[in-house]
Protein backbone atom coordinates (compact mmCIF):
# COMPACT_ATOMS: atom_id res chain seq x y z
CA UNK A 1 0.00 0.00 0.00
CA UNK A 2 2.62 2.37 0.55
CA UNK A 3 4.22 1.72 -2.73
CA UNK A 4 0.78 2.47 -4.02
CA UNK A 5 0.76 5.57 -2.21
CA UNK A 6 3.77 6.80 -3.61
CA UNK A 7 2.89 5.81 -7.07
CA UNK A 8 -0.06 7.77 -7.19
CA UNK A 9 1.75 10.90 -5.39
CA UNK A 10 4.39 10.58 -8.61
CA UNK A 11 1.84 10.24 -10.91
CA UNK A 12 -0.64 13.61 -9.43
CA UNK A 13 3.02 15.44 -9.68
CA UNK A 14 3.78 14.75 -13.20
CA UNK A 15 0.38 15.61 -14.53
CA UNK A 16 -0.39 18.69 -12.57
CA UNK A 17 2.16 20.57 -14.80
CA UNK A 18 0.25 19.71 -17.69
CA UNK A 19 -2.81 21.56 -16.19
CA UNK A 20 -1.17 24.29 -15.39
CA UNK A 21 0.72 24.75 -18.73
CA UNK A 22 -1.00 28.50 -20.20
CA UNK A 23 -2.08 28.90 -23.90
CA UNK A 24 -1.95 31.93 -26.13
CA UNK A 25 -5.75 32.52 -25.07
CA UNK A 26 -4.53 32.40 -21.48
CA UNK A 27 -1.64 34.55 -21.83
CA UNK A 28 -3.95 37.32 -23.36
CA UNK A 29 -6.78 36.75 -20.34
CA UNK A 30 -3.76 37.65 -17.89
CA UNK A 31 -2.91 40.88 -20.03
CA UNK A 32 -6.29 41.50 -19.27
CA UNK A 33 -6.42 41.01 -15.62
CA UNK A 34 -2.97 43.20 -15.21
CA UNK A 35 -4.69 46.38 -17.43
CA UNK A 36 -7.73 46.10 -14.55
CA UNK A 37 -5.12 46.38 -12.09
CA UNK A 38 -3.39 49.04 -13.76
CA UNK A 39 -5.89 50.91 -14.37
CA UNK A 40 -6.97 50.95 -10.40
CA UNK A 41 -3.44 51.59 -9.84
CA UNK A 42 -3.52 55.11 -12.08
CA UNK A 43 -6.57 56.16 -10.62
CA UNK A 44 -5.71 55.79 -6.74
CA UNK A 45 -1.98 57.53 -7.77
CA UNK A 46 -3.19 60.22 -9.86
CA UNK A 47 -6.56 60.90 -9.09
CA UNK A 48 -7.42 60.43 -5.18
CA UNK A 49 -4.18 61.11 -3.56
CA UNK A 50 -3.51 64.35 -4.99
CA UNK A 51 -7.41 64.79 -3.99
CA UNK A 52 -6.77 63.41 0.04
CA UNK A 53 -3.76 65.58 -0.16
CA UNK A 54 -5.11 69.01 -1.22
CA UNK A 55 -2.88 68.88 -4.81
CA UNK A 56 -4.56 70.83 -7.85
CA UNK A 57 -3.06 69.79 -10.41
CA UNK A 58 -5.78 69.24 -12.37
CA UNK A 59 -4.10 67.93 -15.45
CA UNK A 60 -1.90 65.14 -13.49
CA UNK A 61 -5.70 64.12 -12.46
CA UNK A 62 -6.86 64.38 -16.14
CA UNK A 63 -3.69 62.93 -17.52
CA UNK A 64 -4.03 59.45 -14.90
CA UNK A 65 -7.63 59.53 -15.63
CA UNK A 66 -7.30 59.19 -19.03
CA UNK A 67 -4.99 56.51 -18.67
CA UNK A 68 -7.27 54.45 -16.11
CA UNK A 69 -10.18 54.74 -18.72
CA UNK A 70 -7.38 53.79 -21.60
CA UNK A 71 -6.17 50.83 -19.60
CA UNK A 72 -9.54 49.19 -19.01
CA UNK A 73 -10.28 49.38 -22.89
CA UNK A 74 -6.95 48.04 -23.70
CA UNK A 75 -8.55 45.17 -21.27
CA UNK A 76 -11.53 44.75 -23.03
CA UNK A 77 -9.25 44.32 -26.70
CA UNK A 78 -7.65 41.39 -24.77
CA UNK A 79 -11.03 40.29 -23.68
CA UNK A 80 -12.05 39.91 -27.14
CA UNK A 81 -8.78 38.81 -28.75
CA UNK A 82 -8.53 35.74 -26.02
CA UNK A 83 -11.72 34.14 -26.89
CA UNK A 84 -11.07 34.67 -30.95
CA UNK A 85 -7.85 32.94 -30.18
CA UNK A 86 -8.90 29.91 -27.68
CA UNK A 87 -11.52 29.62 -30.65
CA UNK A 88 -9.41 29.30 -33.67
CA UNK A 89 -6.36 27.30 -31.30
CA UNK A 90 -7.42 25.93 -27.87
CA UNK A 91 -7.09 27.10 -24.22
CA UNK A 92 -6.02 25.80 -21.04
CA UNK A 93 -8.79 23.85 -18.84
CA UNK A 94 -8.42 26.98 -16.70
CA UNK A 95 -9.36 29.20 -19.45
CA UNK A 96 -12.71 29.93 -18.62
CA UNK A 97 -12.27 30.83 -14.68
CA UNK A 98 -9.05 33.00 -15.64
CA UNK A 99 -11.59 35.11 -17.84
CA UNK A 100 -14.25 35.28 -14.71
CA UNK A 101 -11.67 36.23 -12.60
CA UNK A 102 -9.34 38.84 -15.50
CA UNK A 103 -13.42 40.49 -16.16
CA UNK A 104 -14.09 40.61 -12.76
CA UNK A 105 -10.97 42.55 -12.13
CA UNK A 106 -10.71 45.14 -14.88
CA UNK A 107 -15.00 45.24 -15.56
CA UNK A 108 -16.34 44.72 -12.15
CA UNK A 109 -13.24 46.33 -9.79
CA UNK A 110 -11.87 48.51 -11.33
CA UNK A 111 -15.06 50.58 -12.85
CA UNK A 112 -16.47 50.54 -9.32
CA UNK A 113 -13.36 52.39 -7.87
CA UNK A 114 -13.38 54.56 -11.10
CA UNK A 115 -17.07 55.53 -9.74
CA UNK A 116 -15.93 55.46 -6.22
CA UNK A 117 -13.67 58.13 -6.36
CA UNK A 118 -15.30 60.44 -8.75
CA UNK A 119 -17.72 60.78 -6.26
CA UNK A 120 -15.30 61.60 -3.63
CA UNK A 121 -13.62 64.00 -5.96
CA UNK A 122 -16.70 65.70 -6.43
CA UNK A 123 -18.36 66.75 -4.00
CA UNK A 124 -17.60 64.74 -0.19
CA UNK A 125 -21.41 64.98 1.15
CA UNK A 126 -21.82 62.42 -1.91
CA UNK A 127 -19.33 60.16 -0.78
CA UNK A 128 -21.42 57.20 0.56
CA UNK A 129 -24.19 57.27 -1.94
CA UNK A 130 -21.22 57.22 -4.64
CA UNK A 131 -19.33 54.01 -2.45
CA UNK A 132 -22.86 52.39 -2.75
CA UNK A 133 -23.33 52.90 -6.65
CA UNK A 134 -20.11 51.72 -7.11
CA UNK A 135 -20.87 48.28 -4.92
CA UNK A 136 -24.02 47.98 -7.02
CA UNK A 137 -21.85 48.07 -10.48
CA UNK A 138 -19.24 45.39 -8.39
CA UNK A 139 -22.09 43.18 -7.63
CA UNK A 140 -24.00 43.81 -10.72
CA UNK A 141 -20.49 42.32 -12.58
CA UNK A 142 -20.17 39.20 -10.11
CA UNK A 143 -23.71 38.47 -10.39
CA UNK A 144 -23.24 38.51 -14.18
CA UNK A 145 -20.04 36.36 -14.82
CA UNK A 146 -21.60 33.66 -12.25
CA UNK A 147 -24.57 33.33 -14.11
CA UNK A 148 -22.80 33.43 -17.36
CA UNK A 149 -21.04 30.19 -16.17
CA UNK A 150 -24.02 28.47 -15.05
CA UNK A 151 -26.48 29.00 -17.57
CA UNK A 152 -26.22 28.05 -21.40
CA UNK A 153 -27.93 30.66 -24.18
CA UNK A 154 -28.36 30.13 -27.53
CA UNK A 155 -25.22 30.79 -29.95
CA UNK A 156 -23.78 33.97 -30.70
CA UNK A 157 -26.23 35.78 -27.88
CA UNK A 158 -25.13 37.70 -24.54
CA UNK A 159 -27.76 37.35 -22.00
CA UNK A 160 -27.54 40.90 -20.14
CA UNK A 161 -24.99 43.72 -21.39
CA UNK A 162 -21.64 42.30 -21.61
CA UNK A 163 -19.26 43.57 -18.43
CA UNK A 164 -16.82 44.54 -21.00
CA UNK A 165 -19.55 46.95 -22.80
CA UNK A 166 -20.88 47.68 -19.32
CA UNK A 167 -17.77 48.96 -17.58
CA UNK A 168 -16.95 51.12 -20.75
CA UNK A 169 -21.02 52.72 -20.46
CA UNK A 170 -20.28 53.31 -17.00
CA UNK A 171 -16.71 54.95 -17.07
CA UNK A 172 -18.51 57.25 -19.99
CA UNK A 173 -21.51 57.96 -18.19
CA UNK A 174 -18.78 59.61 -14.93
CA UNK A 175 -16.57 61.27 -17.70
CA UNK A 176 -19.88 62.81 -19.07
CA UNK A 177 -19.84 65.02 -15.81
CA UNK A 178 -23.91 65.25 -15.66
CA UNK A 179 -25.27 66.45 -12.45
CA UNK A 180 -24.34 64.27 -9.59
CA UNK A 181 -28.20 62.80 -9.41
CA UNK A 182 -28.65 61.79 -13.24
CA UNK A 183 -25.08 60.31 -13.33
CA UNK A 184 -26.27 57.98 -10.53
CA UNK A 185 -29.06 57.07 -11.60
CA UNK A 186 -27.75 55.89 -15.23
CA UNK A 187 -24.73 54.35 -13.55
CA UNK A 188 -27.76 51.82 -11.28
CA UNK A 189 -29.23 51.58 -14.83
CA UNK A 190 -26.32 50.06 -16.39
CA UNK A 191 -26.12 47.91 -13.16
CA UNK A 192 -29.24 46.60 -14.33
CA UNK A 193 -29.09 46.17 -17.72
CA UNK A 194 -25.80 43.22 -16.75
CA UNK A 195 -27.99 41.60 -15.01
CA UNK A 196 -31.00 41.53 -16.92
CA UNK A 197 -32.39 39.05 -19.60
CA UNK A 198 -32.15 41.89 -22.06
CA UNK A 199 -30.51 39.89 -25.47
CA UNK A 200 -26.91 41.75 -26.44
CA UNK A 201 -24.88 40.29 -29.62
CA UNK A 202 -21.72 38.73 -29.37
CA UNK A 203 -18.94 40.23 -30.80
CA UNK A 204 -18.01 37.79 -34.32
CA UNK A 205 -17.02 38.64 -37.59
CA UNK A 206 -17.87 42.63 -38.63
CA UNK A 207 -19.23 43.42 -35.22
CA UNK A 208 -15.96 42.21 -33.57
CA UNK A 209 -14.27 44.18 -36.58
CA UNK A 210 -16.45 47.51 -35.59
CA UNK A 211 -16.09 47.06 -31.79
CA UNK A 212 -12.19 47.00 -32.32
CA UNK A 213 -12.59 50.27 -34.26
CA UNK A 214 -14.49 52.06 -31.88
CA UNK A 215 -12.03 50.89 -28.73
CA UNK A 216 -9.50 52.87 -30.66
CA UNK A 217 -11.07 55.74 -31.53
CA UNK A 218 -12.07 55.63 -27.63
CA UNK A 219 -8.44 55.48 -26.72
CA UNK A 220 -7.74 58.48 -29.41
CA UNK A 221 -10.30 60.84 -27.88
CA UNK A 222 -8.96 60.23 -24.65
CA UNK A 223 -5.32 61.00 -25.51
CA UNK A 224 -6.73 64.19 -27.24
CA UNK A 225 -8.25 64.70 -24.00
CA UNK A 226 -5.88 64.06 -22.02
CA UNK A 227 -2.84 66.23 -23.45
CA UNK A 228 -5.42 69.19 -23.49
CA UNK A 229 -6.03 68.95 -27.81
CA UNK A 230 -8.08 71.52 -29.13
CA UNK A 231 -11.90 70.52 -28.98
CA UNK A 232 -10.03 67.30 -26.97
CA UNK A 233 -13.40 68.17 -23.97
CA UNK A 234 -15.93 68.82 -26.55
CA UNK A 235 -14.63 65.16 -28.85
CA UNK A 236 -14.84 62.99 -25.75
CA UNK A 237 -17.92 64.16 -24.42
CA UNK A 238 -19.33 63.28 -27.78
CA UNK A 239 -17.55 59.47 -27.73
CA UNK A 240 -19.06 59.57 -24.18
CA UNK A 241 -22.29 60.56 -25.30
CA UNK A 242 -22.53 57.49 -28.05
CA UNK A 243 -21.28 55.20 -25.80
CA UNK A 244 -24.01 55.92 -23.73
CA UNK A 245 -26.46 55.87 -26.45
CA UNK A 246 -25.43 52.65 -27.81
CA UNK A 247 -25.92 51.18 -24.67
CA UNK A 248 -29.84 52.84 -24.30
CA UNK A 249 -30.08 51.78 -28.03
CA UNK A 250 -29.24 48.65 -28.48
CA UNK A 251 -31.63 46.83 -25.42
CA UNK A 252 -34.47 48.19 -27.64
CA UNK A 253 -33.63 46.77 -30.62
CA UNK A 254 -33.71 43.78 -28.81
CA UNK A 255 -36.57 44.61 -26.99
CA UNK A 256 -38.35 45.46 -30.36
CA UNK A 257 -37.21 41.64 -32.09
CA UNK A 258 -38.25 40.11 -29.36
CA UNK A 259 -41.79 41.66 -29.32
CA UNK A 260 -42.01 40.59 -33.03
CA UNK A 261 -40.75 37.34 -32.26
CA UNK A 262 -43.53 36.79 -29.98
CA UNK A 263 -45.96 37.86 -32.66
CA UNK A 264 -44.60 35.52 -35.36
CA UNK A 265 -45.05 32.71 -33.25
CA UNK A 266 -48.50 33.76 -32.40
CA UNK A 267 -49.30 34.13 -35.59
CA UNK A 268 -48.14 30.72 -36.86
CA UNK A 269 -49.87 28.79 -34.19
CA UNK A 270 -53.21 30.51 -34.93
CA UNK A 271 -52.25 29.37 -38.53
CA UNK A 272 -52.01 25.61 -37.58
CA UNK A 273 -54.94 25.76 -35.77
CA UNK A 274 -56.85 26.39 -38.91
CA UNK A 275 -58.57 23.50 -40.32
Amino acid sequence: MPEADDESEVDGAEEMPLSMRLSIADTLTLGNATCGFMAVYFTTTGILIPHLTGSDETGMARHSAATAVILMLMAAIFDLFDGLVARKLRSSPMGAELDNLSDLISFGLAPAYFVLVYGMVADDAHQRVSALAAIVVLLAVVLRLARFSCVTLKDGMFQGMPSPFGALTVVSIVLLELPFIPTLLAIVGVAWLMVSRVEYPKPRGILAVAMLGWIVAAMGLLAAWAFDAPGGQLLLQTGCALQVVLGAVIPLFATARRVNTFRDNRREARAAQLP
